[in-house]
């Protein structure tokens, strides 16, 4: 199939993109790399009657380290992720994550910003905000710039703290130092498909012992799942193979995964089991 009509609009600028989306925000969508988007228009599950295309707006793409963060900007690609050269745990994490994005036609194209706005609960870049606690920040015209923490962000599947009317602009996080190492794994039926479910950790080990931890898995609700029962247990405890087990099970006993025709509760629970430790043992190998 082929999308509905609609009108193309292409800003020169963000300010330029904001008017034009104020004046029909809920008949617009914004276009920056339509991996989702596009494919939904042509099976017409979405019908946008105007799309705002934000590709020529400079200072929209690259990654940026400002004091203790580092900052994403919304329209920098998947692939330029997977090449990140910046040395931390943190673009470990990235280039990993992105290494897991979908196929090269789609990382080349498809951009972090797009992935954080569409809110799928089974994208690495959903979850990577989830796992730190990343702060977005989004534009309108009647508003004005506002910063949304991941924590309200996400609201359910397809859905976020976002206006019609906003452009998600760029999403800042923690830059994490040395002592950190992170790790994430995920299984799905077909490579590039997106992940049954996927589990990410980003943990601080001092003298062998577990100062901090995060643990964030999608696929097991309608948004990224902080499991507050593994960091819990991790927390304050000497790193071993059995204490990565017992996370993962604390993970498991904790989440209520939906069942669908990819697999139902229960069998999320099992990858929970099987992921989270694969992803804590890259995170403090």
């Amino acid at each position: 199939m082929k999308p509905a009509n609609f009108e193309y609009v292409r800003p020169a600028s963000l300010e330029e993109a904001l008017v034009e989306l104020a004046k029909d925000p809920d008949e617009s969508k914004v276009l920056a790399g339509g991996q989702s988007l596009v494919p939904m228009m042509n099976f017409r599950l979405a019908r946008p009657e105007r799309l705002i295309d934000i590709n020529r707006i400079p200072l929209l793409e690259g990654v940026e380290s400002v004091g203790d963060r580092v900052v994403i900007r919304a329209r920098t690609r998947h692939l330029a992720l997977q090449n990140l050269s910046m040395s931390t745990p943190l673009g470990s994490l990235l280039r990993t994550g992105a290494a897991h994005v979908g196929h090269l036609p789609i990382r080349t194209r498809g951009t972090f910003g797009g992935s954080i706005a569409h809110c799928d609960a089974a994208s690495e870049w959903c979850l990577v905000a989830g796992l730190l606690d990343a702060e977005m920040t989004v534009r309108s015209q009647a508003r004005g710039t506002r910063t949304i923490p991941a924590s309200d962000f996400f609201w359910s599947i397809f859905t976020t703290a976002m206006e019609p009317d906003e452009i998600l602009t760029e999403v800042s996080l923690p830059a994490l130092d040395d002592s950190y190492r992170t790790g994430i794994a995920e299984f799905a039926r077909r490579a590039g498909d997106f992940a049954i479910v996927a589990a990410t950790g980003a943990v601080q080990v001092v003298d062998g012992v577990v100062r901090d931890a995060r643990v964030c898995l999608g696929g097991v609700s309608e948004v990224p799942f902080r499991s507050a029962a593994a960091e819990q247990v991790l927390l304050g405890q000497e790193w071993s193979p059995r204490l990565l087990r017992d996370a993962a099970e604390a993970a498991a006993d904790e989440v209520d995964p939906p069942s669908d025709s990819h697999g139902d509760g229960e069998y999320r629970r099992d990858l929970v089991r099987a992921l989270l430790p694969r992803a804590l043992a890259g995170a403090v190998r």
